[in-house]
Parts: C-alpha cells; sequence; structure tokens
C-alpha cells in the first residue's frame, strides 16, 4: 500500500540528501519522495535524484513554506490518477540514516486518528541555543489555540492531503511550522505528537548559525503577528531581522 509521499526540502545538503532519500525509500508505504531544492549552490539537486528522489528546483532560494507547496504540488500532479490522494510526510534533509525510522510518525494519520502528526525526538541533541525562538512559538501556540506543544519548531510531520491544503497559503519561511499548528487547531483538525528516533544536524554557535536563528525569530514572530493578537502586541516596537 503505497499511500504516503514524502517532501524533502532542501539547500546545500549535497552531503546528507543521499542517505535521507535513501532511508525514506524504504519506509513502509512510501511510494514517492520528492526532494525540493530550494535554490542550492551545491550539487544537491543531482545527488537527490540519483539517490532516486523525484526532484524539483527553485531557481532562487524562496523559503521552507515555499519549498513544502512546491514538493506538495509536485506530489498532486505525478499522482494526477490516483483515487485517494497520499498522506504527506514532510522531512528535512539532514536527517541522513535516521529517516527510515519515521515511520511511527505516518500511523495516527493511516489509521485516522489524526489530521497531522508533529515529531518529537526522542534522541537528545545539543543545540547552538535557539531555546528562545522554541519559546515564541510554543508560548505563540498555547495563546492562540490552548495546545502545548512539545517541540513546536519540528518540521518532520505528517498530513492528510485535505489538511495541507486547508493550511494553504503556508506561512513564509520557518515561520511554516508554528503557523502550520495554529491555523489546522482552529480550523478543527486533529494534531498529535508522536516521539521518534530521529536525529538532524545541531545548529551551531558560529555567525552563520545566530543568523539562522535570528531569521527563525523574525519569520516565527511575523506568523505569529497575523494569527494572535497578544503575541502581536508583546512583538509591537520588536525589530525584526
Amino acid at each position: 500500500m503505497q499511500d504516503v509521499a514524502v517532501v524533502i526540502p532542501a539547500k546545500d545538503e549535497a552531503d546528507r540528501i543521499a542517505a535521507t532519500v535513501k532511508a525514506a525509500l524504504e519506509l513502509p508505504g512510501a511510494g514517492l519522495v520528492v526532494v525540493v531544492d530550494d535554490g542550492s549552490a551545491d550539487g544537491t539537486a543531482r545527488v537527490a535524484e540519483q539517490a532516486g528522489a523525484k526532484v524539483v528546483r527553485h531557481g532562487r532560494n524562496r523559503g521552507k513554506g515555499a519549498a513544502m507547496e512546491s514538493g506538495a504540488e509536485a506530489v498532486r500532479l505525478l499522482d494526477d490518477d490516483r483515487r485517494e490522494p497520499r498522506h504527506l510526510l514532510f522531512l528535512d534533509a539532514d536527517l541522513a540514516e535516521t529517516a527510515r525510522d519515521a515511520a511511527p510518525l505516518v500511523e495516527p494519520v493511516r489509521r485516522g486518528e489524526a489530521d497531522m502528526a508533529i515529531a518529537v525526538f526522542s534522541t537528545t541533541v545539543k543545540l547552538g541555543g535557539h531555546g528562545f525562538v522554541v519559546r515564541l512559538s510554543r508560548e505563540g501556540i498555547r495563546r492562540a489555540t490552548g495546545w502545548e506543544a512539545t517541540q513546536p519548531l519540528n518540521g518532520q510531520r505528517c498530513l492528510t492531503r485535505a489538511a495541507f491544503e486547508a493550511a494553504r497559503p503556508l506561512a513564509a519561511g520557518f515561520g511554516v511550522e508554528t503557523a502550520l499548528t495554529i491555523d489546522l487547531l482552529r480550523r478543527g483538525f486533529r494534531v498529535t505528537e508522536v516521539e521518534v528516533p530521529l536525529a538532524h544536524r545541531a545548529t551551531g554557535t558560529d555567525w552563520r548559525s545566530q543568523l539562522h536563528r535570528a531569521r527563525q525569530f523574525r519569520d516565527v514572530a511575523r506568523a505569529l503577528a497575523v494569527r494572535e493578537p497578544a503575541v502581536a502586541r508583546l512583538l509591537r516596537g520588536t525589530r525584526l531581522p
């Protein structure tokens, strides 16, 4: 039963994307893996295709939300003759071999128990200090919906096609996960969390990593500002990067 399509947004992940794609292809029911090369400057697209993925390329970097939409649209076009749409499993490009352990994330959606399942990593990875972005996202989700997310920024998510379409257009950039959770809960969709033994590359502490966290904060703050007035008031006067 090939009822799952894996969508992997990727930028400059030539060193890990092959292992991630090959592991994703081993997932039960994963009959299709789509990699969206979001303006990479390396060989991400070529390596992903050689590993067995269908590849969509953005000529320039458009951000994670846009990459997720492009991937989901590619799945829809490739599955045009299917009677039932596949569930969409979004995975990060740097999971490498651990991507094969994402199977439990699909099960609540496959069984009809949830419309979106969010991964909670059971493997602890030392992060480079972006807890303030996690706290912003978690508090924003709680204020907007009353739901307490364990890992609100986790990009490993399985959704029904109906849930994905209900959340479109997706929020820009790194605000997509926070916005997805809020928008689906507000629309009455069922969201759950699933512990999985996945692991990706930890964000470091150099200036590039600090810039990445600043962009995360900006995108999450913008996603929250249009969804939760209380958060918008807290952010008023904050200069976003």
